[in-house]
């Protein structure tokens, strides 16, 4: 089933190339089911290619999914036009009063300051306390899940030695987990960041759960009772040349940056990068559309303030 974005988004025209099924507006109103309402809070730079990454695979799953695309009123996009996020993009004060099946919270490359010093961090939180009573399972993502970890409970990021830059092996530390239903013993994930957060002091939290890990990038995924909350600490939404461009652009600045580890064959810059996560990252997006969101959301969005966590996992 189609992903429904508007017609004029750029990402439209690279999914329908990539014969990603996107459904038109007038499409859209002639079909008698309740479509999934997917929130996206976009805190990229490069907001159009994230929201094409995130697109791509919240239509490759038998679903309709209706996105809707938000940005933070306290931020002014320096890599964005005013222009597209006009056309595009909503501010929470005019979702604040909706109700959402699923909410997607990026990552931001501002992980070296610490939280409170970030320009919109204080309607970052106001939305993350919303989602509990507005959003039936919120999505964190990279800088996005150490955020969420951070506000919800109180467990700091660490800044690392050296950036963790590259695609790495990860296994998944709960069998049982829906979210990772049908992934190989072993499986590659791309990260990208400075910082981390210790095992240990996510094992002192009750109520979070570790499901998938990285003997050399550390925790990759963690979930609340029932999925109401998952934080995944890595990128697996990145296209094949994401990495490559991040890395063009610090040599080119200057930046004291490694190859990617696992990313260039041979570890040779020179040549071109392979996907060794691609099916991954649609397995993860299809499990959590299907398990944490389509199976357990009530018809009637509004019923999701009433839907309380029990002690009856299913993760």
């Amino acid at each position: 089933m189609p992903i429904k974005i508007p017609n004029e988004l750029p990402a439209t025209k690279t999914l329908a190339e990539e014969n990603i099924f996107v459904m038109t507006d007038a499409r859209a109103v002639s079909q008698d089911i309740r479509p999934l309402q997917i929130l996206l809070l976009n805190l990229m730079p490069t907001k159009i290619d994230t929201e094409t990454q995130l697109s791509r695979l919240l239509g490759n799953t038998p679903l309709q999914v209706e996105l809707t695309l938000m940005h933070t009123r306290s931020h002014k996009s320096k890599n964005t036009s005013e222009e597209h996020l006009l056309a595009f993009y909503t501010t929470f004060d005019q979702v604040k009063d909706k109700y959402y099946d699923g909410l997607i919270i990026t990552g931001a490359p501002v992980e070296m300051l610490p939280f409170e010093e970030v320009e919109y961090w204080d309607e970052l939180c106001e939305i993350m306390d919303w989602s509990t009573t507005h959003v039936h399972s919120t999505f964190h993502i990279c800088w996005g899940a150490q955020a969420g970890l951070y506000h919800h409970f109180g467990v700091q990021k660490k800044e690392l030695d050296k950036k963790m830059f590259g695609v790495f092996p990860h296994v998944a530390d709960y069998k049982r987990s829906m979210l990772f239903r049908g992934f190989d013993d072993v499986f590659m994930i791309p990260h990208s960041r400075h910082t981390t957060i210790d095992r240990a002091d996510l094992e002192k939290v009750p109520g979070l759960k570790i499901l998938a890990s990285s003997e050399e990038a550390g925790v990759f995924a963690l979930s609340t009772k029932k999925g109401r909350q998952i934080f995944i600490t890595g990128h697996p939404e990145y296209d094949p040349g994401t990495l490559n461009k991040e890395y063009c652009r610090d040599v080119a600045a200057g930046k004291p940056i490694e190859i990617p580890k696992n990313y260039f064959p041979g570890d040779d810059p020179t040549k071109e990068p392979l996907s060794t996560w691609r099916s991954s990252a649609n397995l993860l997006y299809s499990n959590w559309l299907n398990y944490f969101v389509y199976q357990t959301t009530p018809y009637d969005l509004k019923e999701i303030k009433d839907v309380k966590e029990t002690t009856d996992e299913t993760i």
